[in-house]
């Protein structure tokens, strides 16, 4: 019966729709049957369908957009990372103090500048002892043995008042040597500072 009806359709021309509206309004004629009683073929999509679907399609949209977006933003910074780019530093990562890059920058036996003999009279002593001691310094590089050829005389005025100062005591005991080296160094450092000395060194230390 269906493709009666749609050959039927093509032999006048006319679509299957406008075909069955046609036999409905002249079976309707025949019968009397009013006009308004026969259902409205092409009545329209219901409004209301687009007033609800189309807020909820564009809401789908966005929820989509921004999900894709995520997932590939994502993606972009691990393959970023894997491929060795730019990362921030780790925040457990501590910086080098001053003291670490100074400990550094200090090179035992890098330089050895020899200050020579020095003879001084121990203190209570009336003159009648001497002792001769060669005193030299460890120095970080070259440079600073240049500063100290400059500054040759000051360091032998100190090394002569410091150890001038000491009696005979003090110089026989081998641990207060240590002592000594320390305040020499602590005295250079105070008058002379920019001249580094990494330790002194007594090559000779003679007592008569």
């Amino acid at each position: 019966m269906e493709n009666n009806i749609i050959n039927e359709s093509r032999k006048y021309g006319i679509s299957i729709e406008q075909f069955f509206k046609k036999g409905v309004i002249a079976l309707a004629s025949e019968k009397k049957i009013s006009t308004s009683d026969i259902p409205n073929v092409n009545k329209g999509i219901n409004p209301k369908v687009f007033l609800i679907g189309l807020p909820l399609f564009i809401i789908q949209l966005v929820v989509v957009y921004f999900v894709t977006a995520n997932i590939l933003l994502s993606k972009l910074n691990v393959g970023t990372g894997a491929h060795g780019a730019t990362t921030a530093p780790a925040p457990n990562v501590a910086k080098e103090s001053a003291e670490e890059v100074e400990k550094k920058e200090v090179i035992a036996g890098g330089s050895i500048f020899d200050l020579g003999d020095i003879i001084v009279n121990p203190v209570g002593t009336n003159g009648q002892r001497l002792l001769l001691a060669a005193v030299g310094f460890d120095l970080p590089n070259e440079e600073e043995k240049k500063s100290c050829e400059e500054k040759k005389i000051i360091l032998t005025d100190i090394v002569l008042s410091h150890l001038s100062s000491k009696n005979l005591e003090q110089l026989n005991s081998i641990e207060y040597r240590d002592t000594i080296k320390a305040e020499i160094q602590s005295a250079i450092k105070t008058r002379l500072q920019k001249i580094k000395i990494n330790s002194i060194y007594f090559s000779k230390f003679i007592i008569q």
